[in-house]
């Protein structure tokens, strides 16, 4: 393909770019897989723990609770110990697997998706997702269980809600700001974030105004959240709000809506975190993926900050960050990664940070991310029969090297495969929307031809 794109992680049969995802109820999310993962996890885990624990946790799908208690029937299987957190967010999976007594964690979520998927997320006891060859290893060992076509027996789970306790005080503690009559409407899309972010906020002093906060097991991400900012522009306005904060399902991100009403994602968030980082020297450069604006590369390069880019997926901007020992990174989506603080995306503790550099500074969201000029950019998805190499698909890489010669400097080219879905996505950016536009329709179209359903 052309010299923009960046080629996609190696995908496995089960694993994606976040862990194991499908539509609940079928392969690989029915509960002879999700048993099978208890089983190669919990034995992976016994060669090298004894007397071992792993946490688990879900956000708020109707799927998620049966599909946490088939993995853990599969870890008791294998002879480890369940705990169950019950309703949390996935870092707050991570940080509890990170400073807990737990070989690993397990976040059973689906993230941004709509509620009939879910997912089953695992991450080490070094808070981090697990590496791809750990992964592969536990394909075969997942798929060699349910080859021996043994029933699956669920263990049933009792929350214990000292573990989110845990997770919350921790986030309290790091504050240093607290947030007396500061006005914050919360939306969290009736997921993970339901409970803890309202009483996270109110302690540290500032009044809530929360929506979307009524989880029913099928109202997950429903047009809200942080992939539909519209109803939180219209309360954050009408409140006379200082800020607005929309997570996903699991909470493992996190955009804003500034007081005069306009969206602040996940590139204008990463440019006002990496300016204080910068002055007291701790920042070189940002760690972002091919899909951040190039408005946000000109931002930093004129502060003399360097942007680096990776694959599409937080697991690969951590895995760089950690290379290049850098303190921030993220994605244009709203995962952001503060590497002093946590091992994951993090939406809660990125709101945190957020608020924090409104008050020191004593700006708000518009003031803070004026300096950021956004590239015109159409983000299109096509969905596919197959995958096959971009680059051998002589129509698409003949409309990428016109789009490429037409935009110059200009523009950018980003055309991957989703990493949890049966899509090819297309982002272009270039100087002007109509133009923009009509390139990526054409590349779209070139990829319909070619492999589309």
């Amino acid at each position: 393909m052309g010299a923009n794109e960046m080629a996609a992680p190696q995908v496995r049969r089960l694993f994606g770019t976040d862990g194991i995802r499908g539509v609940a109820g079928e392969f690989p999310l029915n509960r002879e897989t999700a048993f099978a993962v208890g089983v190669a996890l919990g034995n992976w885990i016994a060669e090298k723990c004894s007397d071992p624990e792993v946490v688990l946790g879900v956000d708020t799908r109707e799927s998620g609770l049966w599909i946490a208690e088939y993995v853990a029937g599969g870890l008791d299987r294998a002879g480890v110990h369940p705990r169950f957190a019950g309703l949390i967010t996935t870092p707050g999976i991570a940080h509890v697997a990170r400073t807990g007594p737990f070989a690993a964690g397990v976040m059973i979520s689906a993230s941004h998706n709509p509620y009939r998927d879910n997912g089953i997320k695992v991450i080490d006891h070094s808070g981090f997702k697990l590496a791809d060859e750990t992964e592969q290893n536990l394909e075969a060992g997942i798929f060699a269980w349910l080859e021996s076509r043994k029933t699956p027996v669920a263990k049933p789970l009792a929350a214990d809600p000292s573990l989110d306790r845990q997770y919350l005080d921790y986030l309290a503690g790091i504050m240093s700001e607290q947030l007396e009559g500061m006005r914050i409407v919360v939306d969290a899309a009736h997921g993970s974030a339901t409970y803890l972010a309202p009483e996270l906020l109110q302690r540290l002093g500032g009044q809530v105004d929360c929506i979307h906060c009524a989880p029913d097991g099928k109202n997950i991400n429903l047009n809200c959240g942080s992939q539909h900012l519209e109803s939180l522009q219209t309360r954050v306005l009408a409140a006379g709000a200082d800020l607005g904060v929309a997570f996903d399902g699991d909470a493992d991100r996190a955009l804003f809506v500034s007081r005069s009403g306009k969206a602040v994602d996940g590139d204008a968030v990463m440019l006002l975190c990496a300016l204080p980082l910068h002055a007291m020297g701790r920042l070189t450069e940002v760690v972002a993926t091919v899909m951040s604006n190039l408005g946000l590369e000109r931002a930093l390069n004129r502060h003399g900050i360097g942007l680096v880019r990776t694959p599409v997926g937080d697991k690969y901007v951590l895995e760089e960050m950690l290379r290049r020992n850098a303190p921030l990174g993220g994605e244009q989506s709203g995962h952001i990664i503060f590497r002093d603080y946590a091992t994951t995306g993090d939406g809660l503790l990125t709101a945190l940070r957020v608020i924090e550099i409104m008050r020191r500074c004593r700006q708000d969201l518009d003031q803070l991310t004026a300096e950021l000029v956004i590239y015109p950019q159409i983000l299109l998805n096509v969905r596919v029969k197959e995958r096959k190499p971009l680059d051998q698909l002589e129509r698409v890489c003949a409309e990428v090297r016109r789009t490429e010669r037409e935009f110059g400097e200009a523009g950018r080219v980003v055309v991957r495969f989703s990493g949890t879905e049966p899509l090819a996505r297309v982002m272009v950016e270039g100087p002007e929307m109509d133009r923009v536009k009509l390139r990526a329709q054409a590349i779209a179209a070139a990829i319909q031809q070619e492999i589309g359903q």
